[in-house]
């Protein structure tokens, strides 16, 4: 009796412990997420790129309000934070651990703690999650975006068809985890819904790779 107790005791213990462990886990994801080198590099160019173009706190806008280079920087470094967390959280936890945490880096992105809850729209940190998961499916993804990108000359109509596409790839791909990426795909149509608005009236400004040359068009368009 005493040694089923102990043994007993011990299983709620190493679970108890396991839980902590996992809701740290998502913690580190989070926090990971709000790391926002759109907002760092805007201060060391002397602009906060949430109150300038189109005021989000991504690649599109910092290639229209400071530059090549640091849309480059951008882009990498939120790719890379999607990736790295699920790429360490995918052995430790499984499938379904993953994508949370993947969620959770996301939401941290989105809504930064330290910067006013004010951040991005989360499109390539989302590709750094899935390329993470699945590199053939964030291959595939990144293919369907980029082809529309080119035809349109809108970024915001790439991301948001392979948003969509997203959960029908996992549920032909990787069935149990439909629902977390749905969620995901979900979350990225959401901070992407006055984007819907301004292509649905045709006043969706189109992508110009000359150094702060879409300013003046995003001021317009957010004005409207």
């Amino acid at each position: 009796m005493i040694e089923n107790f102990g043994a007993l005791r011990y299983e709620i213990t190493h679970i108890d412990a396991n839980h902590m462990l996992l809701t740290g886990c998502v913690l580190l994801a989070y926090f990971a997420g709000t790391v926002s080198p759109s907002i760092l590099l805007g201060k060391l160019y002397g602009v906060d790129v949430r109150n300038t173009g189109s005021g989000n706190a991504g690649t599109t806008n910092v290639l229209r309000v400071i530059g090549k280079k640091a849309a480059v920087i951008t882009l990498a470094v939120d790719i890379f934070k999607g990736f790295i967390v699920v790429a360490l959280a995918k052995p430790f936890g499984g499938g379904a651990f993953a994508l949370l945490c993947g969620f959770a880096v996301l939401c941290g992105h989105i809504w930064p703690l330290f910067y006013d809850l004010k951040g991005g729209k989360g499109v390539a940190t989302a590709l750094g999650v899935i390329l993470a998961f699945d590199p053939k499916m964030g291959l595939m993804l990144l293919c369907i975006a980029l082809a529309l990108i080119a035809l349109t000359q809108r970024v915001s109509v790439g991301a948001l068809v392979a948003a969509a596409a997203f959960p029908v790839f996992m549920h032909n791909m990787h069935p149990p985890y439909f629902v977390p990426a749905l969620l995901i795909a979900l979350l990225l149509w959401l901070k992407h819904r006055q984007n819907i608005r301004r292509i649905i009236r045709g006043e969706e400004p189109k992508l110009n790779f000359r150094s702060g040359a879409g300013k003046k068009t995003e001021r317009e368009t957010q004005a409207k």
